[in-house]
Parts: structure tokens; sequence; C-alpha cells
């Protein structure tokens, strides 16, 4: 296995996110839905893209589009986005996924990221045909990422595991970068960190108030050291940006208005019957309740109502929403991947809010905000310009 180490960077890697399962101006609603084709997909990447973002996730599951093909069809249409991308250990052979990663770094010229997802809900596994319970789930992904690591670093794999077989595995093509992409994963349970520690680069973590982050990445970083290895962290999050803080709380607010109790008990209903820890962690932030959504100063649980997987919020005006920011990367976050709802919308709402209140790695290739100096949009009269910089309007 591969002893990558990676310290976490005085910069901020800001990432967005692709709504393969859906877009929309609310929740639990088809009021104000969004078809999410290809041309939207596309828009969506090609703003993030355009505006500086770091990369782009794409969720996996059998509730979304399939990540591998999305991603290998957006790309051409970027020139710096990377793709964050999920392998499944024990729904891909490692041969075929590094393979796979191996071909999509390539055709991307090293713009990719890969998530690797271990599944926490059993009766989609079942769906995709794995009857694996919790922990097993863990040792088949240990399994699979010692193949995965080994071929992509260029050995002829030869294994006889307990849940894989591998004679002679070898991959033709190496990735472009060098030894791998970088793998990043989210594990809350005991046997998802103790994988991690040995086999990542990035541990990920869900929208949780920064107290119970800190626990989290001081334990992690912990049992790392024990084994020699340093990982870098982040965190996945919702952001509501607005002007002011007043306007950022209602559109909070217009965002679940569709939301009944029905819809809110459905939802808590499904999530209760998945196995893994962090989802737990985060229905335990809100109980399914509307009166107390608010769970740390600005993060808001409102989201984790009705959907799985993230569900907290950052919400405020840019200056309050860039100091929270602030208080993960104190804890030693380096990477926030964050969504909105439009998520076209609100990816340029943040990136032209709170982008230049952080510091940014990836803001060398960001297209500068300028006036447009006509014929139309910003000229005054079709005969003056503004005084002001569109990027300090």
């Amino acid at each position: 296995m591969s002893s990558v180490s990676s310290a976490a960077s005085s910069n901020t890697n800001i990432l967005w996110f692709l709504p393969t399962h859906g877009d929309g101006r609310y929740l639990g609603t088809a009021t104000g839905g969004r078809e999410v084709n290809f041309n939207y997909l596309r828009q969506v990447a090609q703003a993030a893209d355009q505006l500086g973002y770091f990369g782009v996730l794409l969720p996996t599951g059998r509730s979304c589009e399939d990540s591998w093909i999305v991603a290998s069809a957006v790309a051409p249409f970027t020139e710096r986005l990377r793709y964050l991308v999920a392998v499944r250990p024990g729904l891909q052979s490692p041969s075929v996924a590094a393979r796979m990663t191996a071909t999509l770094d390539r055709i991307t010229n090293g713009r990719l990221l890969i998530n690797v997802v271990t599944g926490g809900d059993p009766v989609e596994s079942k769906g995709d045909g794995v009857f694996l319970d919790h922990d097993e789930r863990y040792q088949v992904t240990r399994e699979f990422l010692a193949v995965y690591d080994d071929l992509l670093g260029g050995k002829t794999v030869n294994i006889e595991g307990k849940h894989i077989r591998i004679e002679d595995g070898r991959l033709l093509f190496p990735p472009v970068q060098s030894p791998r992409p970088p793998l990043y994963f989210g594990g809350s349970s005991d046997a998802g960190i103790d994988v991690a520690v040995d086999s990542v680069d990035k541990y990920l973590t869900w929208g949780e108030p920064p107290a119970q982050v800190a626990d989290k990445v001081s334990r992690v970083a912990a049992a790392a050291a024990r084994r020699r290895r340093r990982l870098s962290f982040g965190i996945r999050l919702h952001v509501i940006v607005r002007e002011t803080s007043d306007q950022a709380w209602r559109a909070a607010d217009g965002l679940i208005k569709h939301v009944t109790d029905e819809t809110i008990a459905s939802a808590q209903q499904i999530f209760a019957r998945m196995d893994s820890v962090g989802q737990q962690r985060m229905m335990a932030l809100h109980r399914g309740r509307r009166d107390q959504l608010e769970i740390s100063p600005n993060l808001w649980a409102g989201v984790g109502l009705v959907r799985g997987g993230a569900g907290t919020a950052l919400v405020g005006d840019p200056s309050t929403v860039a100091a929270r920011i602030g208080e993960y990367r104190d804890i030693g976050i380096d990477t926030f991947i964050l969504s909105g709802y439009p998520h076209l919308e609100e990816a340029y709402r943040f990136a032209e809010l709170v982008f230049p209140l952080l510091s940014l790695q990836q803001g060398d290739h960001a297209s500068r905000l300028r006036v447009n100096t006509g014929p139309f949009g910003e000229t005054i009269a079709n005969d003056r310009r503004p005084l002001v910089k569109a990027s300090q309007s």
C-alpha cells in the first residue's frame, strides 16, 4: 500500500457539486424542480470551472446518473476543473476500477480525484447484489484498495484474499498522476477509520459542528500517526450565502417551505434503516424536528430533514460564512466540498461573495470579474462606465 503523506495546505481548496440526482429551488417537493440533463450538468461544470472551483464531486448510487459516464462526458467542456468520482468496492473489480481510473485520468490530463465509497444503505446494496454487513463491506474495501493501489502503481498483482482473488493482474496504461490520483474517503465508524488511516490520502467528514469535527479529526490523525501516516482532511457542506444575514436565513427557511411533516417522517424512516454511522450522526443533529435547526452558529441542519448524506448548510452573509470556514480550517480542514440550491445560481453566489475573502489554492486560474463595457450589461445609459469594478460592487 502506498505511503502517501499529505500535509494540510496553507491554502483552501473549494469543490462544488454536480447534482446528478436532481436540482431545484426547494427541497422535498416537485415545486420549483429543475430538469437535470446533460446540458444542465455541463452548464454547472463550466460555471464551476470558470469561477475557479478546484473541482466537482459527482454523487454515486442508484438515485444518481452514473458518475463515471457523466464525468467523462462533461470533462472535455472544461479546462482545469477536477472530477471527484467514486470507486465502489464490492460493486467493481479492483482491476476494472484501476483501468477506468487510469483511462479517465489520462483523457482529462490528470484532473481525476477518487472518492472511495463503501456504501451505507443495506437495501440499496442488496439491489446492487451486495449482501455483506457493515464491517464486512470495509473488509472488502481494504482488500480492494490494496489491489487497486498496487495496480495503479505499476505492480503485477497475485492475491487470494477472503473476498478478492486476482491472478496476474496488471495495468498496461498508467494514470497521468503519480503514483495515482488522490484517494478521498469518508467513514465515521471504527471500521471505516481503520481502513482510512492505512489506505487513503484525504479523510472526509460531513458538516457536523466544529467541536465534533475537531474530535473526529483528532481521532483520525492520531490513528494515522500510529501507522506512521499523515492524512489531510475535507468536509462536505451545503451553503446558503446572501449579501445580508437576514436574506440568507430567509433563503434557508424558504428552501424547506414546501416540506411537510409526512415528507420528513418518510425520509427519516429511510435514513433509519441505514447502517452508516455518519448518517446516524447526521440524524442526531436535528432528530427530525424543525424547531432547533441551527445546531451551531450559522450551521443549519434543515437540509438533513429530507436529504440523506450531507445534511447541514453554512448560512449567512459573506464575511460570516468565511469566518465559519476559517473555524474549520483552524481544526485542520483544507478541502471544502460545497453545494447549494439551485446549484448553478449558488455556485455563482458563493464564488462572487465568498471567494474574495478566502485564501484559495485554485485562485490562479479563476476568470477575473470585470466590468462589462457594453454595448449591453454594466455600461450605464450605453455611455458611461461605472466607477466601481464589478468585483467590488
